[in-house]
């Protein structure tokens, strides 16, 4: 297990969509366990493989406050999303420095492969759910920016310009 490098900003691997993973194998199980350390260095609640350089479709999300609940998911798509919206704050080590109020559904449903190889549903709420959705999004080729409206994302990514030369 090790802690890997953050692509930098504007990567064109953080907008390309990751590749399905056909099934779990000891290389995705260590890819995962290098995910879990890189998120823990952050420090921060979820990480896409795509923003390592990985590209494929994992996300690992520890949202609990004892750092205990390890999810590993991959293939993650949400198929139910709840109407209740909560906003909060999202950044990204791959565009240091600055974050920007985000608005996404309190709660979803995920399908996904957990580390057994087996297809499970599960319900996420909260900041849990929050960082669920940003894990998707980079599996999409999308940054947390891009739910911002123009002006925003344009003033953000100036900023982060300047902070990242």
């Amino acid at each position: 297990m090790s802690v890997r490098a953050y692509l930098k900003w504007p990567d064109a691997r953080l907008r390309t969509a990751a590749a399905d993973v056909p099934e779990i194998t000891p290389d995705v199980l260590g890819i995962w366990d290098d995910m879990i350390d890189t998120m823990d260095a952050m420090p921060g609640v979820g990480l896409a493989a795509p923003q390592i350089g990985v590209m494929l479709r994992l996300a690992v999300v520890d949202a609990s406050d004892t750092r205990d609940r390890r999810i590993r998911l991959a293939n993650p798509e949400i198929i139910e999303a709840s109407a209740i919206m909560n906003d909060h704050e999202e950044a990204s080590p791959n565009l240091p420095g600055v974050f920007a109020k985000v608005r996404r559904p309190r709660g979803v449903t995920v399908r996904f492969m957990d580390e057994t190889g087996t297809y499970v549903r599960r319900d996420f709420v909260g900041l849990e759910a929050t960082s669920v959705q940003h894990q998707i999004d980079h599996l999409q080729g999308k940054m947390y920016f891009d739910n911002l409206s123009k002006v925003k994302r344009d003033m953000l990514l100036r900023k982060a310009r300047k902070l990242n030369g």
